[in-house]
């Protein structure tokens, strides 16, 4: 890496680009006269979003969306040189069980909540031969706030390796495993769309989504014969004032940089394809704290260690006919050896562990009606101090959904101009947070926690 990368002078003028970089793609959401065109990727392959994408919307991606990908969302029929532009709307219902005993966030009741979740504007598609984005601003009423999104800004080629084919590619992004192209990496695993005023699992490794946003990497990666793929990067913390410019979170400082690795290997069969593959991560993040000010800072001195270490594996039955079948499957392992938290009395033991399984199942019939079930089980160390209660932070339960995507097909209404899926989803829990009965102290059950949530998930 480029020593301007991590010297203070080339860090500010890095702070500065990225900056730039969002409020440009802010203002040009904003202003351009093309922003209620067609989603940019269908517009720039003159093909229907279920040629990407199984259920014909969302971020399930087929064989050809993987290559898409991979090229660096460089693939284009045709001569278009509109400004590669797209807009999402989603509004959400949340109900659970039983009323939470305080309001989930400013503005809304303990209970049966509406709300625009998402408002997204995307710069997504082809900038050049081989340079691509997919970069994305949101706002939520969750927060009342317009901030960056996941972001994959790549370059990528076409070789030849041992005489087979090949792709290598590098990429700029905001969030470990937003490059991935299958849905097992926690950037993109079921559920696809998922409340955000409910209560969630109160502890998962770092590996699912702790860096989202509050990081930049640097990777570089290839796919051999359309079934070896390799990649590695390197993630480093942006600075909290930046994150308050872009309004995302900040968790701590990465001490230097976290290197990160990923290596899957994909089987294609008559009717479909198989892939097995492995990810790691390796942070040592520093505490976070508030200045006089109120604004997150980061605390000098120890670091936390994390070593996360990941398997997965996915099928998928595609036959050309009406029916088709996706199953995922992804583990998790996070060791921790805490320096920083436990000087500072947030953890009863120095060195933990944390487990994440997440499992699911879909089936679509004409990639328009959809049913997926899926199961999930957090647990780990016992720790009074870190997670309360019972001191652990086991947590298991399931989910079920029901979609409909009226559009998206070759011959559907304003193809590819619009489309939607409108969603039901249910989840339920087995334990929350170490217990069954009194989760937070207040007579609570875990299963009061179930949610009812449906949405309206609407791409221009």
């Amino acid at each position: 890496m480029d020593k301007a990368f991590v010297t203070a002078t080339g860090w500010t003028w890095y702070r500065r680009t990225l900056l730039a970089w969002t409020f440009l793609l802010c203002g040009l959401l904003a202003w351009s006269p093309h922003a209620r065109a067609v989603p940019s990727f269908a517009r720039q392959t003159h093909q229907p979003c279920v040629a990407c994408h199984v259920g014909g919307f969302g971020p399930q991606l087929t064989p050809f969306g993987r290559q898409f990908k991979l090229l660096g969302y460089t693939l284009q029929a045709g001569d278009d040189t509109k400004i590669p532009l797209s807009m999402m709307l989603v509004e959400s219902f949340t109900k659970t069980q039983r009323a939470q005993t305080s309001p989930p966030a400013d503005g809304f009741g303990t209970n049966n909540n509406t709300e625009l979740q998402q408002a997204s504007a995307f710069l997504a598609g082809r900038l050049s031969d081989h340079l691509g984005v997919m970069a994305q601003a949101t706002y939520s009423e969750n927060g009342g706030l317009l901030g960056w999104d996941n972001s994959d800004l790549r370059y990528a080629r076409p070789y030849s390796f041992a005489g087979q084919p090949a792709i290598w590619g590098l990429s700029l992004n905001n969030n470990p495993t937003v490059t991935d192209v299958f849905n097992t990496a926690p950037a993109w695993q079921f559920p696809y769309m998922a409340p955000d005023l409910a209560p969630g699992a109160p502890a998962t490794p770092l590996l699912m989504g702790g860096f989202a946003g509050q990081v930049i990497g640097f990777n570089v990666y290839t796919q051999i014969k359309g079934a070896l793929y390799l990649e590695g990067g390197l993630y480093r913390s942006l600075s909290p004032a930046f994150l308050r410019d872009v309004n995302a979170d900040f968790g701590g400082r990465i001490a230097g940089t976290a290197p990160y690795a990923r290596v899957t290997y994909t089987w294609t069969l008559p009717s479909g394809n198989v892939e097995v593959g492995g990810f790691l991560l390796h942070a040592a993040r520093g505490l976070a704290g508030t200045n006089a000010d109120g604004n997150a800072v980061g605390i000098p001195g120890a670091t936390d260690k994390f070593d996360d270490y990941g398997i997965d594996a996915s099928y998928q039955y595609l036959p050309g006919s009406n029916h088709l079948v996706t199953v995922n499957g992804l583990f998790i392992n996070e060791q921790q050896h805490l320096d920083a938290t436990y000087d500072a009395g947030g953890s009863s033991n120095l060195s933990n562990n944390l487990r994440a399984l997440n499992l699911n199942a879909s089936y679509w019939y004409k990639n328009t009606w959809g049913a997926t079930l899926g199961g999930f089980i957090d647990n780990g160390s016992a720790d009074e101090m870190l997670y309360g209660n019972n001191g652990r932070p086991n947590t298991q339960g399931g989910v079920v959904e029901l979609n409909y995507n009226p559009l998206g097909q070759a011959s559907s209404w304003a193809q590819p101009y619009a489309n939607l899926r409108l969603g039901l989803q249910y989840t339920w829990y087995a334990r929350f947070s170490g217990l069954v009965h009194n989760v937070d102290g207040a007579g609570r059950r875990a299963s009061d926690n179930n949610t009812l949530y449906m949405y309206l998930w609407l791409a221009l």
